[in-house]
């Protein structure tokens, strides 16, 4: 073999050891579809709507659908990997600080309706689950509108984040947690006071009034109160959470996820379940 064959040769053989190492495993790849396309129900705004709200799973995660409120009007943006339009140009830290910190690369603040509160608890290997299964998604040209607020957003939503672990999922309730802390629940089943601020001393109490193209919905009160879940199986929760359905049979209106909520494992509704079931008991916060 001459020199300039050994060579090439020898630059095969690193680039491809570089992109073995590079590519996201199976395993990797479909714990981020089971999350995105599941409990976190990135789709679910970031997905565009139709005239009832209905998601339109065809358009991918190319964004457009529109939030308006007192306080903003938000706009989700095109999460696929296009190199104009989405996030092809974004490295893998930056796209971690957007959905975990809330801090884009040209270092704005994102705004609500984005539940950075919550997404502070992903885990490192969650998070990096997700952004690889966006890295592998089809990229999707669409431009869509910048979204404005009436409120002033913060420097931040707490201290940069180095390193998160999520816990055992042996560990029913706090898994569970873990769960609904991604999955972002108490962003619409906790009220909010008059400057749209969640209210933590009545977590998961319901009553936030949620408009959309489906008209308006009121969520749900999902602590164990009378006025909550109190007295609901949990088969009746599960099947409330995957199908949207009251336990009366009444259907919910979106934005409830239960398109994506309809993948989540057995296990993970066991654990969901048992968090549910361990918040103070509050009184429905609607009206």
């Amino acid at each position: 073999m001459g020199l300039r064959t050994a060579f090439v040769a020898t630059v095969l053989v690193a680039f491809s050891c570089a992109s073995a190492l590079a590519a996201p495993s199976a395993a990797t790849l479909a714990r981020g579809k089971y999350l995105v396309e599941g409990v976190v129900a990135c789709g679910n705004c970031h997905i565009a709507r139709g005239a009832q709200g209905e998601p339109l799973f065809d358009k991918g995660l190319s964004g457009g659908m529109a939030f308006d409120d007192p306080a903003f009007n938000a706009v989700a943006p095109n999460i696929t990997p296009d190199m104009e339009t989405g996030i092809g140009k974004w490295t893998d830290a930056q796209l971690a600080k957007a959905i975990r910190e809330g801090i884009r690369p040209d270092k704005s603040v994102i705004g609500p309706p984005m539940p950075i509160e919550f997404y502070r608890h992903f885990s490192d290997d969650d998070l990096t689950a997700i952004i690889a299964y966006l890295r592998a998604q089809s990229p999707v040209k669409n431009v869509v509108a910048r979204s404005k607020y009436n409120i002033a957003l913060p420097p931040a939503y707490g201290p940069p984040i180095t390193s998160v672990k999520a816990p055992p999922a042996s560990d029913k309730r706090a898994y569970g947690e873990y769960l609904a802390n991604i999955g972002h629940c108490m962003e619409c089943h906790t009220p909010r006071d008059a400057k749209g601020m969640l209210q933590h001393d009545k977590l998961g109490a319901g009553g936030q009034k949620i408009p959309g193209p489906w008209g308006e919905s009121v969520s749900r009160n999902l602590t164990p109160h009378p006025t909550g879940l109190k007295g609901w199986t949990d088969a009746q929760i599960i099947k409330s959470v995957r199908e949207g359905i009251d336990r009366d049979g009444k259907p919910y209106k979106p934005p409830m996820g239960f398109a994506f909520y309809k993948s989540i494992s057995d296990t993970d509704m066991a654990a969901l379940v048992t968090y549910l079931r361990s918040l103070k008991p509050q009184t429905f916060a609607g009206k």
